[in-house]
């Protein structure tokens, strides 16, 4: 029950936030179909490799937007975020229902990727371990 109450709120959040960024600014979307531009393989590979993906069809392909300091930043720290946001920008008038799945991905993959590299490092062998206390005394000699 807790998941299904997310989906609404994020779906809620990103319906109220789109309407006013549509109403108060000059902020375009897109009104072409996702299907008509791209497939389902398109669409799943964007979900499981978005660096990838982004990178082949916006530098060698040209389908999606390309390019710029915010979409660098989005390609490296957060990819799955900038794809989410990519489509709610073109596609949200078309595709509401596409646009809100990708915005679960995002949040949830970003999420769980951090999750997963913190318990990994936490559980990562150190290659210092202190003694805390304990002193390791060693008689060295030397060669001649």
């Amino acid at each position: 029950m807790k998941t299904l109450i997310k989906i609404i709120i994020i779906f809620l959040v990103i319906s109220a936030a789109s309407t006013i960024l549509y109403n108060n600014t000059d902020i375009v979307f897109g009104k072409i179909d996702f299907f008509s531009k791209h497939g389902w393989i398109f669409l799943f590979s964007i979900a499981l490799f978005p660096r990838l993906t982004l990178l082949i069809s916006g530098l060698l392909i040209g389908s999606i937007e390309f390019g710029g300091l915010l979409w660098w930043l989005g390609f490296f720290f957060a990819p799955r975020i900038l794809v989410a946001t990519l489509a709610t920008v073109a596609y949200w008038n078309s595709n509401q229902l596409l646009v809100v799945f990708a915005w679960l991905i995002a949040l949830g993959g970003e999420s769980s990727e951090k999750f997963v590299i913190t318990r990994r490092m936490r559980s990562a062998p150190h290659k210092f371990n202190s003694y805390e206390g304990t002193t390791i005394d060693a008689e060295y000699k030397v060669k001649e």
